[in-house]
């Protein structure tokens, strides 16, 4: 189960904290781990493997990629660590509650990421609008900053007993759509939705990410994602073959 499980470390500021990263993931014995964008690795991989203290080979086969949605296309499940609520309100899990819907969906044999952002700001509102769940984890609330090792060690912890413990039922046995296939699917939606005069300069982008909460909230399956596209593409078609009346407006 834990196989299934990738831990992605967004534009990370210090090498050391990758290797502590690396260190944690092997303690509860995760070994997937994607770097998007790294600001100091693997110039500085010394440090990295000093902190890994006998991690190295997990580090070793750490993967770097530009993009968070290269790191996530293939995922089925994307959850966001969060410190701070958002405008736009997601729904939010504790530690506990997120091992449990990442290992059932992992024993389901659905990929799952699970993401940390940078050490001063976190994930930005255009990263978490690829998530599904938010975790946060309670804190004392007049010293709740953490290291992001430590962060990663405690939902690490979580995922582990909730493996050992194989608690719960398996998710359903369902085709789900991955993080690329979604983003896919949302250029349909904002195509057609110019297509068709619903948008509005002052607030799209806010009208786009409440539309894309309402799709990751369904997590849809192909055919389910088909049967919209397919609506779409007749919506596009009707609206080139029926131009507006400027008489009528």
């Amino acid at each position: 189960m834990l196989s299934r499980i990738r831990i992605v470390l967004v534009n990370t500021s210090h090498p050391g904290n990758i290797g502590a990263v690396a260190r944690a993931m092997k303690n509860m014995c995760l070994h997937d781990l994607v770097l998007v964008d790294p600001l100091r690795y693997p110039e500085e991989a010394d440090v990295a493997f000093s902190r890994a203290s006998g991690a190295h080979d997990l580090l070793s086969s750490s993967r770097k990629v530009e993009t968070l949605a290269e790191a996530v296309e293939d995922c089925h499940l994307v959850i966001g660590t969060s410190a701070r609520q958002r405008t736009v309100r997601w729904p939010v899990v504790d530690p506990r509650e997120c091992a449990s819907l990442a290992s059932e969906r992992a024993a389901a044999d659905q990929q799952v990421a699970i993401l940390f952002g940078r050490e001063r700001s976190g994930l930005t509102n255009d990263e978490l609008a690829l998530c599904h769940y938010l975790v946060q984890i309670p804190t004392n609330p007049e010293y709740s900053s953490l290291n992001v090792a430590m962060a990663v060690q405690v939902i690490a912890y979580e995922l582990m007993m909730a493996s050992l413990a194989e608690q719960g039922p398996t998710a359903e046995q369902r085709d789900m759509i991955t993080a690329g296939q979604f983003e896919g699917f949302v250029r349909h939606l904002e195509e057609t939705m110019g297509v068709i005069g619903f948008t509005d300069e002052r607030s799209s982008d806010k009208l786009v990410r409440r539309l894309r909460r309402l799709f990751l909230r369904a997590e849809m399956d192909p055919d389910e994602m088909n049967i919209l596209r397919g609506i779409f593409k007749a919506s596009q078609e009707h609206r080139v073959r029926t131009p507006r009346n400027p008489g009528n407006d």
